[in-house]
């Protein structure tokens, strides 16, 4: 099985998922990637419209016209044209050709040795984590004395579909990774990669907690025999990450950036945290210095998410716009547009660019709760009540969908469930949980008919460093909050924390490396 293309001027490894011209990475990932990799197992041959949609998007059906929308993000990404094709072109009628023949390269393990930099970039750790966190491939560098080893074709495929970041391709990740360690039970890259992917599963599909712990084991069966191993300490941090343990997930994202500087997906993962615990300019800094942004997925979302909690409204819009465009199998630049739209109050836009995310496939139980405040917003609560179902039945393992659901219902469950879910949540957060669930608490209180418990609550968010005051002003979920006499100074507070925040941007010099042009 061929694993290393070369195209024209561009070298693609399949295993890596990863595209290069002259030594610069490109950024084609997901479908894109899928795509380019199936037509180049076909040479030069053209390719229909239907064996395309068979062989790169099953199970998934679709039509002709998303096979010609991935083309062309493919062919933008490679800095292709259309009209005068230089990889890939149309054949009327009939489908896609490879301009060009491409050619097998021998594995990197055959080639010639790279420069120690490049060899320490291609063996170093990366990981992804977003409340959102994805997977990518890792590699551990050998000890001093250890001899090469080939890599295994299970571990191949099992980081190329990992890579690929959809729920049906980590599934099959997951059994090739179960495969390998049944021939070899102490193969150390395939016990991370399988960590990772139980933690994917859990985080951004349909798993359960569980997996989140089978995570946990994996990593520190790695940890046990190399305390050292950066990828192990990262994908232990996603187990955390996962179960929404804070502390733990930084602690283990930091170890894995001190021991690997190249490992960009740990410090992209530590800069989301870091955002959620309201260090807004740390979270800034750690995104900026990410060394290879097109390994980390979701970088351009991350960026934007700091810059919009800041008050830097416009340059986030054109990140959040251009990933939604560039990215449309996306689930997190799916969700990420239209829920900017609605919390600066653009309600009809972002009524249709939800429509738009959902009409691309994606079934996410983010887009379904965004679809119920949307539906809150135009007074459609029967509509906001099926879409906080839905959300729920996605994510079942989760309070916020089924607290909405409960918002919703004509009968609400006893005051006494409402205040004892509030309480665990409360509890968790004082035990390192992200502070959104003690927003999900104040819903819960307030629901419960208990308005100061409530606002209290919403306060211990603000303390923790809950920052979306834009989210706080605009949510129908938060309506009746904001009538009470402390929701203004809670604003206040907020504004004032990240007034502190933006300072600490300006005094970095992190503004014009983010391309903001002018304070907000």
């Amino acid at each position: 099985m061929t694993t290393r293309y070369r195209l024209d001027d561009l070298v693609i490894d399949v295993p890596r998922q990863q595209v290069e011209r002259d030594g610069a990475p490109l950024d084609v990932g997901g479908l894109s990637f899928r795509l380019l990799h199936h037509l180049l197992e076909q040479g030069t041959r053209v390719v229909g419209f239907d064996e395309l949609i068979e062989r790169v998007w099953a199970p998934a059906i679709v039509s002709e016209e998303t096979v010609t929308q991935r083309v062309r993000l493919l062919r933008q990404s490679l800095g292709d044209d259309g009209r005068h094709s230089r990889y890939l072109r149309s054949v009327r009628g009939q489908g896609y050709q490879l301009c060009v023949p491409p050619q097998a390269l021998p594995d990197e393990a055959s080639a010639p040795a790279p420069s120690p930099r490049r060899r320490w970039i291609m063996l170093g750790s990366a990981v992804v984590a977003l409340a959102v966190i994805a997977v990518s491939a890792w590699w551990r560098p050998r000890a001093p004395g250890e001899h090469a080893v080939a890599p295994s074709p299970l571990l191949q495929r099992a980081a190329y579909y990992a890579g690929i970041g959809q729920r049906d391709d980590n599934e099959r990740a997951i059994a090739l990774y179960q495969q390998r360690l049944q021939e070899a039970p102490d193969d150390r890259v395939a016990q991370i990669g399988l960590s990772r992917a139980y933690s994917a599963r859990a985080c951004q599909y349909t798993g359960s907690p569980d997996d989140a712990v089978r995570a946990q084991t994996l990593a520190d069966q790695v940890l046990a025999v190399q305390p050292r191993n950066a990828g192990a300490h990262a994908a232990r941090g996603y187990s955390f990450d996962c179960r929404g343990r804070v502390y733990e997930a930084l602690r283990d994202y930091e170890a894995a950036v001190r021991l690997d500087p190249d490992a960009d997906g740990a410090r992209a993962s530590a800069a989301y945290l870091y955002e959620r615990r309201g260090r807004l300019a740390d979270a800034l800094a750690a995104n900026l210095v990410v060394r290879d942004p097109a390994r980390v997925r979701f970088h351009e979302i991350q960026i934007a998410s700091n810059l919009d909690l800041l008050g830097y409204a416009a340059a986030a819009e054109a990140r959040y716009r251009r990933s939604f465009q560039l990215y449309p199998d996306n689930v997190f630049s799916n969700l990420a547009w239209p829920t900017f739209l609605m919390r600066h109050g653009r309600d009809a836009e972002a009524r249709a660019a939800l429509d738009e995310a959902m009409a691309r496939g994606t079934d996410h139980a983010g887009l379904h709760l965004l679809a119920a405040e949307l539906a809150l917003l135009s007074g459609d609560r029967d509509g906001a009540r099926r879409a906080a179902e839905r959300a729920s039945a996605l994510r079942p393992q989760s309070s916020l969908p089924r607290t909405v659901v409960w918002t919703l219902q004509d009968v609400a469950p006893p005051a006494s469930a409402l205040r004892e879910q509030a309480r665990a949540l409360r509890e968790g957060l004082r035990a390192g949980s992200e502070p959104v669930d003690a927003v999900d608490a104040a819903l819960l209180l307030d629901l419960a008919g208990d308005r100061d418990a409530a606002m209290a609550s919403l306060r211990e968010a603000v303390d923790a460093g809950y920052r979306d005051a834009a989210y706080l002003r605009a949510s129908p979920l938060i309506a009746p909050l904001r009538d009470t006499p402390e929701f203004a100074s809670l604003l206040a507070v907020i504004e004032t924390a990240t007034a502190r925040e933006r300072q600490a941007v300006h005094a970095r010099g992190l503004e014009t490396k983010a391309g903001v042009t002018a304070s907000p």
